[in-house]
């Protein structure tokens, strides 16, 4: 539960001086205090009601924290309720095949995750009895479980004092020391915690990472901070010495490559033929329409027939072009042709995926498939072209 309401807002303290804010940053406990107060303060008032935070299941803490690991929380919402009403603890979840897991997952992406919580539940359930380890060294040692998730799940379950450091953190702390390091450079983690750490309430930490994540959300967001709502603006030497739009530091990133892909609908006998993918991989263990890159001497269609030919074996026929679809990835852009084909004949020989169906259209549903093949299914059940056979 939330720690008890205070006034919620700024206490009128004058920290404001450059002496005074140097001190936080050296650790002077009477400041600290101070800003520990302030803080917990404004959250008992002003901290958003979400369904993960009305309970100390570490399962569930746990299913929460995996999913909004780079997706928005109102994105995460549905997907949560929907996740632990089919597997309401964690024996459940262990128990389930992957394809079951990955379909509950359809959508949210960054599938990796799924796969890692299924595995990592299958180890509780193994090793610990089916219970989740409220230890550090234990609970770390569990696939996709790194510096975030344990001190998220370990803090908030059960009170142990790791400081959460995700990028709504880095912000706050960056603009709080006026911090030059980059967010995003690979030194980031490490540099961030020394500055979250001695700021962490150990009589609270849960409450408290909480509390410092939703002052980023809502407050210190990356365009037009709201820092006459700031509960801790007293301690910022951004706000101060109005630097706020200097910080947080980002390393450039480079332009994001735009990939072209053929991807061929093939038709038989009522039937269409989806593979599927390598469970390790991007989208591993998903289910999607054959096709591949597009050469840069080869029009779509050339490249969807011969794309179908090296990856299922197939001789076809290629069709109509039904969509063009753009999706975008965390480090890469896609833009698909999707034909309809014909292959009336020949043997499936598989290179690249690890397996393949015949379906029917409204089968597809049972099967867990990527965001960008999705963005087409209502136009190929749609198509009177394919349904006139």
């Amino acid at each position: 539960m939330p720690p008890a309401a205070g006034s919620g807002g700024r206490t009128g303290m004058k920290l404001s001086s450059p002496a005074v804010l140097r001190s936080l940053r050296a650790a002077d406990s009477r400041v600290i205090a101070a800003f520990r107060r302030q803080l917990l303060a404004w959250y008992a008032v002003n901290l958003r009601p979400l369904p993960w935070r009305r309970t100390r299941d570490p399962y569930r803490i746990w299913v929460s924290e995996v999913m909004l690991q780079q997706t928005q929380v109102d994105t995460v919402i549905p997907y949560y309720h929907r996740f632990l009403k089919r597997f309401d603890d964690i024996g459940k979840l262990a128990a389930a095949p992957q394809q079951a897991v990955l379909k509950c997952w359809e959508g949210l992406g960054y599938y990796a995750r799924a796969r890692n919580l299924h595995k990592a539940a299958a180890v509780v359930n193994r090793c610990f009895n089916g219970r989740v380890p409220d230890n550090w060294k234990d609970f770390t040692s569990l696939p996709g479980v790194g510096p975030y998730i344990g001190a998220a799940v370990l803090s908030i379950a059960h009170d142990r004092p790791f400081a959460v450091v995700d990028g709504n953190v880095k912000r706050v702390l960056a603009r709080l020391f006026e911090d030059s390091a980059p967010v995003n450079g690979s030194g980031a983690h490490h540099t961030f915690h020394g500055l979250a750490a001695p700021l962490l309430d150990p009589d609270a930490p849960g409450h408290y990472n909480q509390a410092l994540m939703e002052v980023g959300a809502l407050i210190c967001r990356p365009g037009n901070p709201r820092c006459t709502d700031c509960p801790v603006a007293d301690f910022c030497q951004g706000y101060h010495h109005d630097s706020l739009t200097t910080f947080p530091v980002r390393n450039k990133r480079r332009p994001i490559p735009e990939i072209r892909v053929a991807v061929g609908v093939i038709r038989r006998n009522g039937r269409v033929l989806i593979t599927q993918r390598n469970p390790d991989g991007l989208l591993g263990g998903l289910w999607e329409f054959p096709g591949g890159k597009i050469k840069a001497d080869e029009t779509p269609e050339t490249a969807c027939r011969r794309e179908l030919k090296e990856e299922v074996g197939l001789d076809v026929e290629v069709g109509v072009r039904l969509a063009r679809v753009r999706h975008a990835y965390t480090h890469f852009k896609v833009v698909l042709d999707v034909f309809l084909c014909d292959a009336p004949a020949g043997r499936i020989r598989l290179k690249g995926p690890v397996d393949h169906r015949w379906v029917r259209l409204d089968d597809l549903s049972r099967y867990p498939i990527p965001a960008a093949n999705l963005k087409f299914i209502s136009q190929l059940k749609a198509s009177e072209i394919f349904n006139n056979d």
